[in-house]
């Protein structure tokens, strides 16, 4: 039974299937630690009422967003409007698959994975796009544009701070970059890539829309951009396409910058179990993305282009050439 479970494609399909069962495990879980964070940050508790410590507290709002009826704008273009969401939530939990979890556990490992993630993750933007048009709404479609416009413009510095890890490693696999880490810390891409590692985090808390990069959104405003006509399991599944980027962003930057799976010291190695390592990893990242969030206040659309288009897109251009002339050098 095993070696035909081995076969492909059943083994491609069966990991998947469990690679997005974890991915909505996983948002349920970030909603939690979401407002907890905040909670601690703002000197209160926090969800402490349904279970221990309120632990359940993410089953009851699954529960309660699939029992919340689904509604729609009576002009809305109901086909792209009920889409939309899959369309945002799709893409974050595509690129898991190859992303490098233990030594050789990778569901595809595709030799331009990096080529696959950016693909995959430009996607989101349509998905946004598509929840503004076909909600009818000119609040939607304003947060639409403005979404579209600021993920495009930090796909460009996220684009180029990738370039100095291809070039070190000389190749686009996500598994070739992990084992060229390999050997302790001072081995990871985030020491001599440590400009490239900040813009990088920067664009990538950009494009998943986190604060102060929540323009799509605006949740402190009077409607709540893209998904302002959203409700039920739909705003679920945009909530969870959140949390599932964020995560995966975070995965992204772990794997490349920090080593992936790799122990920060030899005798740290735990074999198959190097797993735990990075969800060590992926965990501080995005803890540090919720501290943020309830941290700093919002840009305006101008500072926010201008730090995209003005400052990180020249730093990562002059640090491409640093790394070439070193890679020359040394």
């Amino acid at each position: 039974m095993l070696e035909i479970l081995n076969q492909e494609p059943i083994r491609f399909i069966l990991a998947f299937g469990a690679t997005i069962f974890l991915v909505l495990n996983l948002a349920a879980i970030l909603t939690m630690a979401e407002r907890k964070v905040a909670g601690y940050i703002q000197m209160r508790y926090g969800p402490n009422r349904v279970g221990p410590r309120g632990l359940l507290q993410p089953a009851a709002d699954v529960f309660k967003l699939f029992t919340k009826e689904n509604l729609a704008p009576t002009k809305a273009d109901l086909w792209t409007f009920l889409i939309a969401p899959i369309a945002m939530f799709l893409p974050a939990a595509l690129v898991w698959i190859v992303i490098p979890f233990a030594p050789g556990a990778v569901i595809a490992d595709l030799n331009v994975a990096i080529v696959f993630f950016l693909a995959i993750t430009s996607i989101s933007s349509l998905g946004i796009i598509m929840a503004g048009y076909g909600s009818r709404s000119n609040f939607s479609l304003l947060g639409a544009l403005r979404g579209a416009a600021q993920i495009v413009s930090y796909e460009v510095p996220m684009i180029l701070s990738l370039l100095g890890v291809i070039m070190l490693t000389g190749s686009l696999s996500l598994v070739d970059m992990v084992s060229n880490q390999a050997g302790g810390f001072w081995n990871w891409h985030f020491i001599s890539q440590f400009p490239m590692f900040l813009v990088f985090y920067i664009a990538g808390l950009a494009e998943v829309q986190r604060v102060p990069f929540d323009l799509a959104e605006g949740e402190s405003e009077i409607v709540g951009g893209f998904q302002i006509e959203y409700s039920g399991m739909t705003w679920g599944l945009i909530q969870a396409a959140e949390f599932a980027a964020m995560g995966v962003i975070s995965a992204v930057a772990a794997t490349v910058f920090l080593g992936g799976w790799q122990p920060p010291l030899p005798f740290l190695d735990l074999g198959q179990f190097n797993f735990i390592w990075l969800g060590l990893k992926v965990s501080l990242i995005i803890f540090t993305f919720q501290l943020i969030r309830w941290s700093l206040p919002r840009f305006r659309m101008d500072q926010l282009m201008d730090l995209g288009w003005k400052i990180l897109v020249p730093i990562c251009v002059a640090w491409i050439f640093v790394t070439a002339a070193a890679m020359l050098v040394f």
